[in-house]
């Protein structure tokens, strides 16, 4: 008797597809309507703020210069990962990238916790000569950056753009996005209210020449902020190396 019920669905196709459809959309709206009951799927994390201008300029730069493609930032909660990285990434370090850099290429070493592992002067002779400081180097060298002028008269519609896709952005830093751009790389500016914007920003004559805000200014001020956002010595060691 079993087997006569299964053997009239299993044999006819119509009602087969029907019974199968019906299955998969219970399934997917049990999965489905519990996110809309909440506000955001990543958990926050103290710290964590949008990039200042300067910081997403130098970003637009490395995506620019494809420089995700021989280095990853994403680090595995695996123990040899973080005892050479550092703590292992969260969700909420990215949750303002767009796109996010995660990866799992590494021609070069994973670039999540750089910040501040390097001076600026190291950073700096790295991009223009990789192989003065690493000798068995393959990076390329970058050595126009020092020289192009950072265009900084679409920040503010950039910012504008990226707040469109969820990126806090308020209108007080779109409105100041080019000042701001400029302060963070002049130690001599007043630069107090960019810090209040963007706490935790370096700021810093990154490429050396004080008189010209360039793409090297930018694309150091990025790489120095990556993995500086959140306090990690409040974590403790036993949860680093689980």
């Amino acid at each position: 008797m079993s087997w006569n019920w299964h053997q009239k669905i299993e044999t006819n196709g119509i009602v087969m597809a029907v019974l199968i459809l019906i299955t998969v959309s219970i399934g997917g709206l049990v999965e489905i309507i519990p996110l809309f009951t909440i506000e955001s799927t990543i958990e926050k994390v103290e710290g964590v703020r949008p990039y200042s201008p300067l910081e997403q300029a130098g970003r637009n730069i490395y995506i620019r210069e494809g420089c995700y493609v021989c280095h990853s930032q994403m680090i595995r909660s695996f123990r040899d990962e973080a005892e050479r990285y550092g703590h292992y990434s969260l969700a909420a370090e990215s949750m303002y990238d767009h796109p996010f850099q995660w990866g799992s290429k590494r021609t070069g070493p994973d670039l999540a916790r750089v910040g501040g592992k390097y001076s600026n002067e190291w950073q700096r002779a790295h991009l223009i000569d990789p192989r003065s400081l690493v000798p068995e180097s393959i990076m390329p060298a970058y050595p126009f950056l020092s020289g192009k002028r950072l265009d900084a008269d679409d920040i503010a519609a950039h910012l504008e753009t990226l707040r469109m896709v969820g990126v806090p952005y308020t209108d007080e830093m779109i409105e100041n996005a080019a000042a701001d751009m400029a302060a963070q790389a002049d130690p001599d500016s007043d630069y107090d209210a960019m810090l209040e914007r963007y706490p935790n920003a370096m700021v810093a004559d990154f490429d050396g020449d004080p008189g010209t805000l360039t793409e090297m200014d930018a694309l150091i001020a990025y790489l120095q902020i990556l993995g500086r956002m959140v306090d990690f010595s409040a974590y403790e060691t036993e949860d680093l190396l689980q």
